[in-house]
């Protein structure tokens, strides 16, 4: 299992570049038992699904990353680099399962390996399209060793405000479009979304800032892109409310993301929420959904991305477990 994930950590496979590992993988991963389909996606990726027999459980997970790419080293118990955690360590482990549940006798299982989770979840939507008669899906994440109860939704959203240009000299003349931002902003600030019992607080992050002006111009035109963590009762009744606080002087386009979902969850694990997207949501083909992995995502994304070789082994134990409780 270690020295697996080692290995698909030292071949790069940041987005847009995963048919790298999946190259390496088809190459050097045969588990006894299995069948390998490759499923082509419109774009050029592909994913890897390994069946057993005709899988009604399905361990799944991705192998693209976020960038920058940074390589594997092991120091004491713990394993640096990216995709530690998010998500080669996620397949690593799966595959540990996959092999154990063989090694058992087991049957009617797979493990499916999927492009593009970062930049869209596009292989995940292809895999939903033929994969058929499954009654569990297991998506492997960065949970902390807890079965997951609930991922927040997620829309984006570009407001564009417009205003007048005039010499900065003479602001009384223009209209300022940072200073529509601005007070948009603060009417955003003071809007009460209802709190959620199980998903807490809706969310919001302000980014991609766009403005052309010249300091000693009046603004006429700024952009910027928000990005908000939903809630069963907030990703409905959003739209409507921002809707209400944009002036004639602003335009806001809305581009649907995901809802919140629930998951399926067996007695006897610790349990938690997760505010993060992942594959889940695009995959209602593949059955009831469950969530469960090692590796923290406070540490997901980031310079010390890193997975604890303890956690994984919890983990193996964990999910054969959850399987003898759900085949």
């Amino acid at each position: 299992m270690i020295d697996f994930l080692i290995e698909i950590m030292g071949v790069e496979s940041t987005s847009g570049m995963e048919n790298s590992v999946a190259e390496y993988i088809k190459d050097n991963f045969s588990p006894d038992g299995a069948e390998l389909e490759i499923q082509d996606i419109d774009n050029g990726m592909v994913n890897l699904y390994y069946k057993w027999g005709k899988p009604e459980v399905i361990f799944c997970s991705h192998f693209d990353t976020v960038p920058p790419y940074i390589p594997p080293r092991i120091e004491g118990d713990t394993i640096y680099g990216r995709g530690s955690c998010d998500a080669k360590g996620q397949i690593a482990y799966l595959a540990e399962v996959c092999k154990r549940l063989h090694e058992k006798g087991e049957t009617n299982f797979g493990l499916l390996m999927l492009a593009g989770e970062e930049v869209g979840s596009y292989g995940a939507q292809a895999a939903n399209k033929v994969i058929q008669g499954c009654k569990y899906v297991i998506v492997g994440e960065p949970t902390e060793n807890k079965l997951i109860k609930a991922q927040k939704g997620n829309m984006l959203a570009e407001a564009q405000f417009f205003g007048k240009a005039f010499h900065s000299g003479y602001p009384e003349h223009g209209d300022n479009a940072i200073q529509r931002m601005v007070d948009f902003v603060n009417r955003m600030n003071e809007l009460e979304f209802p709190e959620d019992p199980l998903l807490g607080k809706t969310t919001y992050n302000i980014g991609s800032l766009s403005s052309d002006n010249a300091r000693n111009i009046i603004s006429d035109y700024v952009s910027m892109k928000i990005f908000f963590r939903t809630t069963f009762l907030t990703h409905d009744i959003l739209v409507k409310m921002v809707n209400e606080i944009t002036d004639d002087r602003t335009k806001i386009e809305f581009a649907y993301g995901d809802r919140p979902i629930e998951f399926h969850i067996v007695d006897g694990f610790e349990t938690g929420v997760v505010s993060y997207g992942s594959d889940a949501p695009e995959l209602p083909n593949l059955g009831k959904p469950m969530m469960y992995g090692p590796g923290s995502i406070f540490t997901a994304h980031t310079h010390n991305e890193h997975i604890k070789i303890p956690d994984m082994q919890k983990a193996v134990e964990d999910v054969m477990g959850i399987y003898e409780r759900i085949k």
